[in-house]
């Protein structure tokens, strides 16, 4: 099923559902973009352009790489869209973006756990904090309300995105390849991003900004 899956790759609506899913999980974190990108990138391991004609043969790696790196770039390109909405619309209305992270519990501890070490912090903790759960959309409105200058803030958030994206899809792909294409391959790459995720969200915690007193 997920060979068959893979035939998707080439059709354009596969990567508007990638964008918009990833562009809409700054704002809705439970959106599962991640699983998304590495589910297509799993796909792709196993699938060639010459399965859609009928003449399906072994793929050979450099076969997947347009469409490994348009994948890469979707995702990369609509996590910094999203993030820099963000980052904006909490710099030009702080106290509405407050309100809309109290009504959301996951938004609410991300931001006790990770917001004062993101406002404390460098650049370098941005590119960690886009692997922590819901990392990302603190890192945007801390960015924002705290009015972190624009030049400042887009490139880290791309670094950000690149290696996050670039992860996913490597993730995915190279799982593909290495262990078969198939559901289990991906549910095991999608438990390697949360376990990175979880390690992220450790490391910002434990960052010296975060330390009581």
């Amino acid at each position: 099923m997920l060979e068959t899956l893979g035939t998707l790759i080439y059709a354009p609506w596969i990567y508007v559902l990638i964008v918009v899913s990833v562009l809409l999980d700054v704002f809705l974190p439970l959106l599962p973009s991640g699983f998304l990108v590495i589910t297509a990138a799993t796909a792709a391991a196993g699938t060639t352009a010459a399965d859609l004609t009928g003449l399906a043969s072994p793929p050979h790696p450099s076969a997947h790489l347009p469409e490994l790196f348009f994948l890469l770039l979707c995702a990369a390109t609509a996590s910094v869209l999203g993030d820099l909405t963000a980052f904006l619309l909490a710099r030009r209305g702080g106290l509405r973006f407050a309100g809309f992270i109290s009504r959301s519990r996951r938004l609410r501890r991300a931001q006790h756990r990770l917001g004062g070490v993101l406002a404390a912090g460098g650049g370098p903790l941005m590119v960690l904090a886009r692997f922590a759960p819901a990392g990302r959309s603190v890192m945007s409105v801390v960015a924002g309300v705290t009015n972190r200058r624009t030049r400042d803030f887009v490139p880290w958030s791309a670094l950000a995105a690149i290696v996050w994206a670039g992860y996913s899809v490597g993730l995915g792909y190279f799982g593909g390849r290495l262990l078969g294409v198939n559901w289990g391959t991906t549910a095991l790459s999608i438990a390697a991003l949360l376990t990175v995720g979880s390690v992220a969200a450790y490391l910002l915690r434990r960052h010296p900004s975060a330390q009581p007193g």
